[in-house]
């Protein structure tokens, strides 16, 4: 698999570095405003290379782009203090409009994978602006988050999290969903396996928990400044279930007729994942409560969506 990178920063590289040293990608193809972090990174990047696969990296244009079979866009402007959600909205859209068209001139058949926030949102301006079908604009959602979810799951259960099969829906942001009704590990429900293994998942354990999955990133942002190492890992993952034609079941975000009454939205469902990009979308088991807060998710996304849709030039 050739993978091309919109931009080289902490998301970006880190996203190569996972690609070439799990062996995902057979070439990785950095680019970014800054020619000379492109560079230095695709540099720091090939000399691991001898440790892992003898795959290649290197910083290139968007002609370079030619043949990639998913591009991913990690491009994007970083809220400043006092800047409303619009504001930066607004921003990221003109990056967007910058980058978009010259993607889809280079790699017209290319998979989008849209990992700049507000991540759903974005996805939404990406499909708008490339005009390619929603089954290859893909956001990486709440794929990060679900693995944030598992990750804590599996502290507390004492369970491998690769274990457990336990989903976040919804937005990538404060409004998603942790799906507690579904999950299981072993066949078992969550709740049941909590109680076996003598580590019950009280009303105060399930708070820690929500609050470690849903607010993980302020917590990251404060003590190092940007995440990264996970949503590489994500991102490396959606990249994997493409290239292996893996029919994967991942909680990506992509456009949807119609999400609990809410029409026409990008936001994050459970989802197969393959050569096609997405094959198909999975409408998932919840209980009444769970379907309230998606409701309430797709919402909020409806609201900014359609304002950022409103400043395409």
């Amino acid at each position: 698999m050739k993978v091309g990178i919109i931009g080289a920063g902490g998301v970006g590289s880190a996203t190569a570095f996972a690609l070439i040293m799990r062996g995902v990608a057979r070439k990785v193809v950095l680019i970014d405003a800054n020619e000379k972090r492109a560079c230095a990174e695709a540099m720091d990047i090939a000399h691991a290379t001898p440790f892992a696969y003898a795959n290649k990296v290197k910083a290139g244009t968007y002609a370079d782009l030619n043949g990639a079979e998913v591009v991913i866009i990690t491009a994007g402007a970083n809220q400043k203090p006092g800047e409303t959600r619009l504001d930066l909205l607004g921003r990221n859209v003109k990056i967007f409009e910058s980058i978009i068209p010259q993607v889809v001139a280079a790699a017209p058949e290319t998979t989008l994978l849209i990992a700049a926030n507000p991540a759903d949102i974005m996805t939404e301006v990406a499909l708008k602006l490339s005009g390619f079908p929603k089954e290859r604009v893909i956001g990486s959602g709440t794929v990060l988050d679900t693995s944030r979810f598992r990750t804590l799951l599996g502290y507390h259960l004492g369970v491998s999290p690769k274990s457990i099969h336990a989903n976040v829906l919804g937005e990538h942001g404060d409004s998603e969903v942790l799906t507690w009704s579904n999950g299981d590990a072993g066949t078992v429900p969550l709740e049941t396996l909590a109680q076996m293994v003598g580590r019950p998942l009280t009303p105060e354990i399930k708070e820690q928990i929500d609050d470690g999955v849903r607010n993980a990133a302020y917590k990251i942002i404060e003590g190092k400044g940007s995440t990264f190492y996970g949503i590489a890992g994500a991102l490396c993952r959606i990249c994997q279930a493409i290239t292996t034609n893996e029919y994967a079941i991942l909680t990506v975000s992509s456009h949807h007729n119609d999400v609990e009454g809410i029409k026409d939205i990008c936001l994050s469902l459970p989802t197969v994942i393959g050569k096609r990009g997405i094959h198909n979308v999975i409408s998932p088991k919840l209980n009444d409560d769970e379907k309230a807060k998606l409701k309430k998710s797709a919402e909020t996304i409806k609201d900014y969506s359609e304002k950022a849709l409103q400043l395409i030039g």
